[in-house]
């Protein structure tokens, strides 16, 4: 539930805190006193967008703090899954600064505004004027009606089936589009396919033909500079290794007149040693480097042609011609094998259709058996709102395709008048009507403990008299499985509570200010009063006000 708010530099708000109690809460105050920020500022906290020109003072960031108690471990899931700690006291903030730009915690834990409005999407439910209108929407009634039945895993499972079925179905589109082309086409196909199979491609010969008849084209200079190499080192008057030898002979006798020198002889042999295997190396490239005609002309010839692939079939490099070899046995092996894999196609197909008729039909069971409870259910409450021959029903329909949520068709039908027949909800309920059955339906779903906190915004405009207080004692009732905070101009509502806040503006400063505060027994008395006699408490209201308190 929702223990605590706080609002720092939003609208007409400079500071508030205002802690909440479980079970029926209401908020009343004059038009204007900041009823619909204090709603707009939860909605900032819960992840709406940021109106920009919410800042009170625009130098200073806007915050606002909203602290729920998880009294289960109902999300921790959803928690998890996005990767964040779930505590029992667990704190929603959302910041804006001057700037405009906006930042989402949860629990400290920075978090993307899709993901802070997913899960307080799953704490708590706004529910303004205008969302009545959902109640005519077909997804909102399908999603409400799976909540009830508690369809989520079911759920589940035929949309991973149906995501299988579609992924099915496409490939055996595509192999039946393949199979009714032209077979010019695939003779095309072949017909490139030999030319890259008789070329007898070879992952990397490109390159390592090109690094060869590099070394082929100046084999003739590379042979004269190895000759040269190898006089230098050894086959020379003055060779490198000669003069060398020399040098140790010298060092040799050096050492035994001036001992400080020794260790210049071990140097001068580490250095023959490896100055021969220089030359053992020099001596081998010189034979190895040889210039045969024949084979530079062959090798020419095989990179001729591979270059012309590449370029008749414009590709970049070698691997890409690789590639196309290989797409191109994969599509005419395809089109050679095409009967075989749409009979199989076409098999997992019926295979898929049997689970997804399973699944479905396990769906539309469950859903009937909750049709029939919620209608019967919100009969009996819409009826005590000045409908007393009203009819709700929940129509649950197979039908004989498949969609994303199962083959059902549902729709809300509903009559308000003695002796009409219920039909579809979007045809037969005026706007009044609408609110009194969304009230009715949000109070049955309110025992399948679906959501933690309800919030509603003036549900009840319209009404009056014993439908007002008949609207009391449901939302007093709802209190008792969740927490209801209401905003709320009627004082038979009022007065049905067990909390009350009352919001005010206050003009003394230089600025307007919305504030809050908790109504003791005795001030409720007094703003019931109010309520009932149009700010003008007479004693009659008094009296009547503490009677509706009683």
């Amino acid at each position: 539930m929702l223990k605590q708010l706080h609002i720092s530099n939003y609208a007409l708000i400079d500071e508030l805190n205002v802690s909440f109690e479980s079970g029926f809460n209401v908020i009343t105050g004059e038009t204007g006193a900041g009823k619909s920020i204090l709603l707009g500022a939860l909605g900032f906290a819960l992840g709406d967008r940021a109106d920009t020109n919410v800042l009170y003072d625009k130098d200073k960031k806007c915050v606002v703090e909203a602290q729920f108690e998880l009294d289960d471990e109902t999300l921790k899931p959803l928690f998890e899954e996005n990767e964040l700690d779930f505590e029992s006291d667990c704190i929603f903030r959302r910041e804006l600064n001057p700037q405009k730009k906006s930042r989402a915690f949860i629990n400290d834990t920075p978090v993307a505004l899709q993901t802070m409005k997913a899960i307080g999407g799953q704490m708590v439910d706004i529910h303004t004027q205008h969302d009545s209108l959902l109640l005519t929407d077909a997804d909102f009634q399908l999603r409400l009606l799976d909540n009830i039945a508690q369809n989520g895993t079911l759920l589940s499972e035929y949309q991973a089936e149906y995501t299988t079925h579609n992924t099915i179905k496409r490939k055996l589109n595509e192999l039946k589009e393949m199979a009714d082309k032209n077979t010019a086409e695939n003779d095309y196909l072949k017909f490139q396919l030999d030319e890259l199979d008789k070329a007898n491609l070879k992952e990397g010969e490109y390159a390592d033909i090109e690094q060869t008849l590099s070394v082929m084209e100046n084999a003739e200079e590379i042979k004269t500079l190895l000759v040269t190499a190898n006089g230098l080192m050894e086959n020379s008057e003055n060779s490198i290794l000669g003069q060398v030898n020399e040098l140790s002979s010298t060092l040799s006798r050096l050492k035994h007149l001036l001992p400080d020198t020794e260790g210049l002889d071990e140097r001068i042999e580490n250095l023959k040693v490896e100055l021969k295997d220089i030359a053992y190396d020099l001596r081998r490239k010189e034979d190895d480097t040889q210039f045969d005609e024949e084979q530079l002309q062959s090798l020419q010839e095989r990179y001729d042609l591979l270059s012309r692939l590449m370029m008749k079939h414009r590709v970049n490099d070698f691997g890409e011609l690789i590639a196309l070899r290989d797409n191109l046995k994969e599509k005419t092996n395809a089109f050679e094998n095409i009967d075989e894999a749409i009979a199989q196609a076409e098999k997992q197909l019926k295979n898929s259709e049997k689970q997804l008729s399973t699944h479905a039909k396990a769906l539309h069971n469950k859903r009937c058996q909750a049709a029939t409870a919620f209608g019967e259910k919100v009969t009996v409450l819409v009826r005590q709102l000045a409908m007393p021959f009203a009819q709700f029903q929940v129509s649950v329909e197979s039908l004989p395709t498949f969609g994303s949520k199962g083959s059902d068709e549902i729709r809300f039908l509903f009559s308000a008048n003695k002796g009409i027949a219920v039909d579809d909800l979007r045809r037969v309920a005026s706007g009044g009507e609408l609110s009194r059955l969304m009230l009715s339906i949000k109070s049955a779903v309110s025992s399948y403990n679906y959501i933690p906190t309800l919030v509603f915004d003036e549900i009840d405009t319209g009404v009056s008299g014993e439908v007002a207080a008949k609207i009391g004692g449901i939302m007093r009732q709802m209190g008792h499985s969740l927490q209801l905070i209401s905003i709320t101009h009627l004082p038979q509502v009022a007065s049905q509570a067990e909390h009350h806040y009352f919001i005010y503006k206050d003009n003394e400063g230089a600025r307007t200010q919305s504030h809050i505060r908790v109504l003791s027994p005795e001030e409720r008395i007094q703003e019931i009063a109010k309520m009932l006699s149009n700010d003008q408490v007479t004693p009659e209201a008094l009296r009547a006000a503490e009677v509706l308190m009683k």
